[in-house]
């Protein structure tokens, strides 16, 4: 089971070449876990994930496991998706041999499975993995839309234990009512609107805007979720960066602000990013 209410959505680092820079994706998380961050995703929620081969992936991966001290003492999630099922499920399988804390299960762009050929690709990476998972339903970037009635029935799957729900936040309050399991979780993907998606039954986060200011969303978050309140400052923060990180896209934004503070992950990859070089 995943403890971590909060975990960050980290960039994956590229030389200026734009080819893989593992090393670099690597320190970042380990400045992350110097500043108290107990969890991160990683190949996921940036986008990055559908530019990078399987054999990227699969040097991210060997990276991170050879950091045994680091996934001793955090929660590293590793972000799992492909417009090829066969190429997800390679990855899964190796996943499944590591220590990884848990995946993340994207669904591919563009090829706008059925819900019936979605919730079949789901079930065989899942189980593949054998980690816990949380499904990541973004229609806006992939044009597909998981269901509702999918979503409930792969939370039936023991290791299924949340869904990162990027499109109707309303669907949540359905969920709720429909799943039924003492422990399920529903991420918010980023920091607009989190407020409001608290107020709709949002009980974890996964951070963008975390990789700047690491330990003032973690705190801010989980005030907001225990419904404390914030000073001015830490509203004035949250607020700050928030904008800063959003305006535009955030993957070039962040990267653009970790690089202020001496923090390199490089380019992104070609067209993003392309008119700031």
């Amino acid at each position: 089971m995943l403890k971590e209410k909060v975990h960050i959505a980290v960039p994956t680092a590229f030389f200026e070449d734009e080819s893989l820079n593992v090393h670099g994706t690597i320190d970042h998380i380990k400045n992350l876990h110097h500043q108290g961050i107990k969890s991160v995703l990683v190949c996921g929620t940036t986008g990055e994930q559908h530019s990078l081969s399987l054999e990227e992936k699969t040097a991210l991966l060997d990276g991170l496991v050879s950091e045994k001290e680091l996934l001793n003492e955090m929660e590293v999630l590793f972000g799992v998706a492909s417009i090829r099922q066969k190429e997800a499920e390679l990855l899964a399988d190796k996943i499944s041999t590591t220590n990884i804390s848990g995946v993340m299960l994207g669904y591919p762009p563009y090829i706008i499975p059925s819900q019936e050929e979605a919730v079949a690709y789901s079930r065989s990476i899942i189980q593949r993995s054998s980690k816990p998972a949380i499904l990541y339903n973004n229609p806006k970037r992939t044009g597909f839309d998981l269901s509702t009635a999918s979503i409930v029935k792969l939370s039936r799957l023991d290791s299924v234990i949340g869904i990162k729900e990027a499109g109707n936040k309303e669907k949540v309050t359905e969920m709720k009512q429909l799943i039924n399991k003492q422990a399920f979780y529903f991420y918010i993907g980023g920091e607009i609107d989190a407020a409001a998606k608290i107020a709709s039954g949002f009980n974890r986060l996964s951070s963008m805007a975390g990789n700047i200011a690491p330990v003032e969303f973690k705190n801010w978050f989980l005030k907001k979720l225990a419904d404390e309140d914030l000073t001015d400052q830490e509203n004035e923060t949250i607020k700050g960066v928030t904008a800063e990180v959003n305006e535009g896209n955030p993957v070039v934004n962040i990267k653009r602000l970790l690089h202020e503070e001496g923090i390199d992950l490089g380019t992104c990859r070609s067209p993003i990013g392309s008119v700031h070089r």
